[in-house]
């Protein structure tokens, strides 16, 4: 039973480890305000949640060569989740990401319930290409708009120093607005498959076109095929892999389910460039945790994980961003 939900396995390991970071950021964020003088060092690996400051970050090391001093962790996941979308699809969303399976979790309920549902194309795809169009516009904005004297000011300035802060009190202290937005995003995944996946995360978006170079796709045997359509069913993304020889989609998560849930035998697999099949989740969830344990080595030993700038710099930034806050 546990290796047939070892995917949930890892997807509750890493929620419960997110929402530890959370907490414990919390108390760094408390001490950086002055309303503790109990210091809690900040957790660097609350910085994966900044893609948007790592994508600007990226453009700069790739122009100057020169390593993001303020948020080191966030640029470093963020070249580790790239890498891992070149080598095993969006292993992230489908077996990292807290939010993808959050969305996972409700997916289940909704369809144990027997309310979830597909959405018809002329619906479907003008809501998938919101995310796409996202995704566009921060490109825009940062490959092409933003110079280096604008990367720099951004990575320096005083928003960016506190981005994570910020973050923080998005969910802290939401607004009526946001509050209703949330509560519309789990409501309609009950009912419509990972709809904040699907339609609206370009981050998802990002790593899915990366994966279309990724050097593992799932592949059909069609000779073995029974048309079940069961593999449609399960997938995350509604996929209609049983049409298919081979599924390269930017959608397609490596998740494994289309695999699992197949009656025939030997009819999917996940395969590699030279068609070399990983027959067992077990290779594949070994090769995402030895993958993510050596990124976060590489980075630490590196010294690229935390910040070479004094906590107390960070701390004068924070009181300005509570001073301004309080008038």
């Amino acid at each position: 039973m546990l290796l047939k939900n070892i995917r949930i396995i890892f997807q509750s390991f890493f929620l419960i480890f997110c929402i530890y970071i959370g907490y414990k950021f919390y108390h760094y964020y408390q001490w950086a305000t002055g309303k503790s003088d109990f210091y809690v060092p900040k957790p660097p690996s609350v910085e994966a949640f900044l893609p948007i400051g790592s994508l600007v970050s990226l453009k700069k090391l790739a122009l100057t060569g020169a390593y993001d001093s303020v948020h080191p962790a966030g640029l470093s996941l963020f070249i580790a989740f790239i890498l891992l979308c070149f080598l095993m699809r969006k292993a992230f969303c489908g077996w990292i990401c807290p939010v993808g399976a959050v969305s996972n979790f409700v997916q289940k309920i909704g369809s144990k319930l027997g309310i979830l549902k597909e959405l018809p194309k002329w619906a479907h795809y003008p809501l998938m290409s919101i995310k796409y169009l996202l995704l566009g516009f921060f490109l825009y904005m940062i490959l092409i708009s933003m110079n280096l004297y604008a990367m720099e000011a951004f990575i320096q300035s005083p928003y960016n120093m506190t981005v994570d802060g910020r973050m923080l009190k998005f969910f802290l202290k939401p607004s009526a607005i946001t509050i209703c937005v949330l509560i519309f995003l789990i409501a309609i995944s009950f009912f419509i498959r990972n709809f904040w996946c699907r339609y609206l995360c370009p981050y998802g978006a990002f790593l899915g076109l990366i994966a279309l170079a990724s050097l593992l796709s799932i592949r059909r045997d069609e000779t073995k095929c029974i048309n079940c359509k069961k593999c449609e069913k399960i997938c995350p993304a509604s996929l209609k892999i049983y049409e298919k020889d081979k599924i390269n989609s930017p959608e397609c998560q490596g998740c494994f389910d289309c695999i699992k849930v197949c009656p025939a035998k030997d009819c999917l697999s996940m395969s590699c460039v030279n068609k070399i099949d990983i027959k067992s989740i077990r290779v594949f969830a070994g090769m995402v945790l030895i993958f993510i344990i050596s990124a976060w080595l590489i980075a630490v030993f590196a010294g690229k994980w935390e910040s070479p700038i004094k906590p107390e710099v960070f701390r004068t930034y924070y009181m300005m961003l509570e001073d301004k806050d309080l008038r």
